[in-house]
């Protein structure tokens, strides 16, 4: 008897951030578990540095969406790809 084997795909993500509805309260940053985002040289409209995806981590994001869940201003959500 054969068993089928279940190949799971990775989730992929694409970060997008609203940067002008940020606060720059940085918990996306401290709780993404790959360690994608850092906060931005510029600042907003507000005046808060808002957070960018690192460079070279634009293909890392898991999609787990935990930056979405913290976000206290919804300025961060993600697209799965």
């Amino acid at each position: 008897m054969k068993q089928s084997v279940q190949v799971l795909k990775k989730r992929k993500g694409i970060v997008k951030v609203i940067k002008d509805l940020c606060k720059g309260c940085g918990y996306c940053i401290e709780f993404c578990p790959v360690k994608v985002l850092e906060f931005s040289h510029d600042v907003n409209i507000k005046g808060y540095h808002y957070p960018i995806v690192k460079k070279g981590m634009e293909d890392k994001c898991i999609a787990c969406k935990i930056c979405e869940k913290y976000c206290p201003d919804f300025a961060i959500y993600i697209e799965e790809v």
